[in-house]
């Protein structure tokens, strides 16, 4: 399963495409977002994905869940995107 990071910076076409593509390869895709900026990329991302993968054939399933991760030392609280493929192309 492949990880992607998102940033408040990430640019959600781009991330939607990532997703696209990794679906398309695998059955499975996870992403990693640390704050309310970068939430709300990862929200775009997938709804965009949703739109460039219908109408190859390939649904996913969403399952969102809280995890904890260090950075610079200090623990904080992600929002990780599971996006499971339920239907390939």
């Amino acid at each position: 399963m492949e990880l992607l990071k998102v940033s408040s910076k990430s640019k959600a076409k781009n991330v939607a495409g990532a997703i696209a593509a990794s679906l398309q390869k695998e059955a499975s895709v996870r992403l990693c977002a640390i704050g309310a900026g970068s939430v709300n990329q990862c929200a775009k991302a997938v709804a965009i994905a949703s739109g460039y993968l219908a109408p190859k054939g390939v649904e996913f399933n969403t399952k969102i869940s809280f995890s904890s991760v260090m950075i610079d030392n200090k623990e904080k609280t992600a929002l990780e995107f599971t996006l499971t493929n339920i239907k390939p192309a």
